[in-house]
């Protein structure tokens, strides 16, 4: 079974870049989700659902943002300020926005990228503010041989600064747990606990944690007992099936309503962002598929 990761898709869309589109795909888009949406019961909305822009990347952007809206769908997850009046357009929230970091392995846990990346976000947080958006996100980078300590330290050193100027603008950065197993070897903040380590020694609620249910499972596992014991750290969720990284279908391995629910009951008003590779020809009705699932 294929590894997917964004890697190669996040280098596309950092600058905020989307497939062009015709309003009349978007509009016959719309009203072919509209039609599917009125043979499907409504959300319950207790879990506001986004999705990721980079797994359906083969559609126009305003084909998935009709499409998203038709079926539930509250936020689309990683563009940039390039992509957000269509959002705005449509109604939809950028609930995780990108467009500040450098890649996924050259990050804050490394000085000799601190000062690129600081300029880019002092530049970046008010843009988030001022399109009404909050969440931006980050990357501890490659461990490149240091020691978890270090790591901590670097990171501490990078983001310091910044949350000031984020805490002005009441944004939060959130740096995403990614796996180091199979998707992103010797990615640094592979672990709940690194993160939740850095969350504390930072000290701020204007940084937290995007806690990515695939990829922890793939390093940690305990998926529901580790989200309800660290649940204040955590602003934001992302999904994906176990293993291959595709639908959340009876081919993989998480419980996702039970994920859903723990989640809820942790009082957490945030986003989950759909972020799984479809391997159905109809990519729309996976999506549909997960959302209803999800909807707890």
């Amino acid at each position: 079974m294929a590894t997917w990761n964004r890697r190669a898709a996040v280098k596309g869309l950092l600058a905020g870049t989307a497939a062009v589109s015709t309003l009349g795909l978007a509009a016959g888009a719309c009203a072919a989700e509209d039609k599917k949406a009125d043979q499907t019961p409504p959300l319950k909305g207790n879990i506001k659902q986004s999705v990721c822009r980079w797994c359906f990347q083969e559609l126009p952007l305003d084909q998935l943002c009709a499409a998203a809206k038709a079926m539930g769908i509250r936020g689309i997850d990683l563009v940039g300020p390039n992509d957000w009046p269509t959002l705005k357009k449509y109604g939809l929230d950028s609930p995780m926005c990108n467009g500040a970091e450098i890649n996924l392995t050259d990050g804050f846990n490394d000085p000799q990228f601190h000062a690129r990346l600081q300029k880019q976000y002092a530049e970046m947080i008010p843009r988030v503010a001022a399109a009404g958006y909050k969440n931006l996100i980050c990357f501890s980078g490659s461990r490149r041989g240091l020691a978890d300590a270090k790591g901590w330290d670097n990171c501490v050193r990078g983001l310091a600064p910044l949350l000031k100027l984020a805490q002005q603008h009441k944004v939060v950065l959130v740096m995403e747990l990614l796996n180091s197993k199979i998707d992103h070897k010797d990615y640094h903040c592979d672990h709940t606990a690194w993160g939740v380590e850095l969350a504390q020694k930072l000290s701020s609620e204007h940084f937290k944690l995007l806690y990515d249910i695939y990829h922890m499972q793939i390093n940690e596992g305990d998926v529901i007992r580790t989200l309800t014991q660290h649940h204040e750290y955590i602003a934001h969720y992302h999904t994906a099936g176990v293993p291959g990284r595709h639908e959340l279908d009876d081919q993989q391995e998480l419980n996702y309503p039970a994920i859903m629910r723990a989640i809820q009951a942790t009082g957490f008003q945030g986003y989950v962002a759909q972020e799984f590779v479809p391997r159905q020809a109809d990519k729309l009705a996976s999506l549909r598929q997960a959302v209803q699932l999800c909807d707890v």
